[in-house]
């Protein structure tokens, strides 16, 4: 006996494998340096997930809600392969963190100040309150611990749906960079991270913006947006700039001149190794942003939330994008917000600098 069409109870229905996956957020709470994680666990995962076709994109950010961790995005290739990168996430960090724990947890004080002034600066009271423990201060998750979370794009920074699409787009590419040079360069150092990160953004910033004194111009208000939005906490330390800029002017100014130098000369292949990739990337990722704003494509949360704007004008849009794209190719150098304001700082400064050299 058959069963009645009025009476089966319908099945699931199959996943076609044409359709597009969703994006899948991984959350890492590790207190460890995130250099032994992200070369010999994320790295190895997203090459074979890559090969194997199972990802069409990815990146990574480090963020300091609920206590420090990596979040790492995977894009599968379809809604049928969504289950397949989550095993496989889970089974590469699951590994890593049983051989490798971080061993010390966040609880001291300075950490727990520091976290804290983020969360009071960065979330309203209101959106404050899931996040809370039982003492009124922000939640610790454990350490050697993951979660997957929902992915949320932030539309209003990026530029809207078109927008994000380019930020992830870039994002890989600013993922890739960075843990490659993670792989090959002492970037743990301090002073290789400082001349590495300075670099990348001198190349950005010539790249999207060409002209001295806009770049200038920019790189001012850049720092001032960091200084001034955390010099009330332990993030932000003045006083020693003017100081520690005269010890790197030289260097800073040559590299600078050089960077520029091969912009005007439409001669950046020139460039050496890792700044010759990356300002072949930022050419490509500046012509995609004008071609959005040309068309219409990037609406932004304007000044306090409360609307929408259309950027149509290149050279606006080109401003508003350069401080995110900047800002997350830092983060994810594990370059601090404090370390962020000296450099464009110093980079600023090397320009003004320099245009009062070539005017004497």
């Amino acid at each position: 006996m058959t069963e009645s069409v009025e009476t089966r109870t319908p099945g699931p229905r199959p996943v076609p494998e044409t359709a597009a996956g969703a994006w899948q957020a991984m959350h890492i709470f590790y207190t460890g340096s995130t250099r032994p994680i992200l070369t010999q666990a994320i790295r190895p995962l997203l090459d074979r997930l890559t090969e194997e076709g199972l990802v069409s994109g990815y990146f990574f950010l480090n963020y300091w809600l609920e206590g420090p961790h990596i979040r790492v995005r995977f894009k599968p290739v379809s809604q049928a392969a969504e289950a397949e990168v989550r095993a496989r996430a889970e089974e590469a960090v699951g590994a890593f963190l049983r051989e490798r724990p971080a061993l010390y947890e966040v609880k001291s004080d300075f950490y727990r100040e520091l976290y804290n002034s983020l969360f009071d600066l960065e979330f309203s009271e209101e959106d404050r309150k899931p996040y809370l423990g039982e003492d009124g201060r922000m939640r610790l998750r454990p350490i050697n611990t993951f979660s997957w979370e929902p992915y949320a794009p932030e539309y209003g920074k990026y530029g809207g749906p078109a927008g994000v699409e380019l930020a992830e787009w870039h994002f890989k590419h600013s993922a890739d960079l960075v843990m490659d040079a993670m792989r090959t360069m002492n970037v743990h150092v301090r002073t290789v991270l400082f001349g590495f990160a300075s670099q990348l953004m001198m190349v950005m910033t010539t790249g999207f913006l060409r002209e001295r004194e806009v770049m200038a111009d920019y790189l001012e208000r850049y720092h001032q947006f960091w200084y001034r939005s955390f010099s009330g906490t332990d993030l932000i330390s003045g006083g020693v700039y003017d100081r520690t800029y005269e010890s790197v002017a030289d260097s800073v100014r040559g590299r600078f001149d050089a960077i520029r130098g091969a912009y005007d000369a439409g001669a950046t292949g020139r460039l050496p190794g890792f700044i010759r990739t990356w300002s072949e990337h930022c050419a490509e990722l500046r012509e995609k942003a004008v071609r959005l704003a040309v068309n219409g494509d990037l609406t932004f949360r304007a000044w306090g939330g409360a609307r929408q704007e259309t950027v149509t004008d290149p050279d606006q849009a080109l401003q508003i994008l350069l401080s995110p794209y900047m800002h997350m190719t830092n983060n994810r150098l594990h370059v601090t917000i404090r370390d962020e304001a000296y450099l464009s700082y110093v980079l600023a400064r090397s320009l003004r600098d320099a245009a009062e050299v070539g005017s004497s």
